[in-house]
């Protein structure tokens, strides 16, 4: 005869088999995720009918207890990030009133949340401690092995090497997002930057890219950033879009010279209006805008110009600085009009960088680049699966059919002038007085 179990207890099992590679499957991140998700949603359960008999599982009812017993389980399935998730339910009968879970209908309406509480214990496998905090029941008695707890942080990494080895060739990316965060790598280290790139396929699909440390934002590292994914089948995007610095930038123009390069507007805009005094605030930035919003470039250099003479003398540091690389600024509009919203600003990656922040100050001792590459990935990733996609209709795909021809066309025109401008050249004599 079989002893029945919580069903926590079984899922809790097949967690600690899977880590220890009982079972012989290779599980990845979201189906841990799923794992872990389910395992939190059946302890709550099971506390929560605890809670209404007044007892634990194996425990008898005394004298006082209430009515009512444990009757079995029944199957829930909850709809989450992952996919559907299907967990047993505890099921109470004997009681006066119906037995009906509140919890349940709670998860119902959060299983974001129960998926974000799943993925950070996931990605805190930087610390065997901090996954064991989260593992632990409220007698403080540790769910998971010691080693399953360092298994399921080397799986994180796994993953992420996985991640940045993959084959970059099947997708084809109209849109490329660069941008940098800089991070506390090494304890009593000044931060360092590491590199995030994303990208818009050609089907609407926000992808992320790469996720790499670097020493610093200079020309140098990300060319070699770019140059690894070129290296995995990267090919040239329209348009490929950054903050202002000049490393980045650099390494755009050497390694994407086919492309637009866009200045992130919300950076941009930041600069500019941090220069304007507050009685003219509201004036300037709706005629900033008016030039970064226009219906064309044409139309956009024209106010800009306008914008210049008007303000030159009062605000003139706003103005040099609006001036400076107005081009990359109105690059976006070039491209189809429902796209220019969305690739004119790296903010996609800024709310990741907000997200992965929020959980490294969580664990604020951990150091490293493994460690911190590790939390940064379970968190980005995770974010990145819930992109939503943009339109690109038959009428935008021809649109940069259009614009990669222009822009093939401009560069292969600009390399011809290079080589006849490199080939009329005279070179220099020199006067016989003069040589050896």
């Amino acid at each position: 005869m079989s002893i029945r179990i919580p069903a926590s207890q079984a899922t809790r099992k097949r967690i600690d088999d899977v880590l220890n590679g009982r079972l012989g499957e290779d599980v990845g991140l979201t189906d841990l995720v799923v794992l872990a998700a389910r395992l939190i949603a059946e302890e709550a359960l099971e506390g929560e009918v605890s809670d209404v008999l007044g007892r634990g599982y194996y425990e008898h009812g005394g004298a006082g207890a209430a009515t009512g017993y444990r009757n079995g389980y029944r199957r829930t399935r909850l709809k989450t990030a992952e996919g559907a998730l299907d967990i047993a339910t505890p099921q109470v009968a004997g009681t006066a009133e119906p037995y009906r879970s509140a919890l349940k209908d709670h998860l119902r309406g959060n299983t974001e949340a129960l998926s974000e509480l799943a993925v950070e214990m996931l990605a805190r496998g930087l610390s065997v401690r901090d996954v064991e905090d989260a593992f632990r029941d409220d007698d403080g008695s540790l769910l998971l092995s010691r080693t399953a707890v360092s298994k399921l942080g080397e799986r994180l990494w796994r993953d992420y090497q996985a991640f940045m080895q993959r084959d970059l060739s099947g997708d084809e990316i109209a849109y490329l997002f660069i941008d940098g965060v800089a991070e506390k790598l090494w304890p009593g280290m000044k931060r360092e930057p590491v590199l995030a790139a994303w990208g818009f396929a050609s089907d609407g699909r926000k992808l992320l890219l790469s996720l790499q440390a670097g020493s610093k934002e200079d020309t140098e590292t990300v060319r070699t950033f770019f140059q690894d994914l070129k290296a995995r089948g990267l090919g040239d995007p329209v348009l490929v879009c950054s903050d202002g610095a000049g490393g980045i930038c650099r390494a755009i123009e050497e390694c994407f010279p086919k492309s637009l390069r866009q200045r992130c507007l919300a950076h941009k805009m930041r600069n500019i209006m941090a220069r304007v005094p507050e009685h003219l605030a509201r004036e300037v930035k709706a005629r900033v805008q008016e030039c970064y919003q226009a219906s064309s470039r044409a139309v956009a250099r024209d106010l800009a110009e306008r914008f210049s003479t008007d303000f030159g003398n009062e605000i003139a540091g706003a103005v040099k600085c609006f001036e400076d690389d107005f081009e990359a600024c109105i690059a976006h509009l070039a491209c189809p009009l429902t796209h220019r919203k969305a690739v004119r600003t790296t903010n996609l990656l800024e709310r990741l960088f907000r997200e992965e922040r929020r959980r490294l100050k969580a664990v604020g001792t951990a150091f490293g680049e493994k460690p911190v590459l590790k939390l940064m990935f379970g968190a980005m990733i995770r974010a990145a699966q819930r992109w939503r996609r943009i339109a690109f209709t038959d009428f935008e795909v021809r649109q940069l059919e259009a614009l990669r021809k222009q822009l093939e066309d401009e560069y292969r025109t600009a390399n011809s002038l290079d080589q006849t401008l490199s080939a009329t050249k005279t070179p220099t004599k020199i006067p016989s007085s003069s040589r050896t």
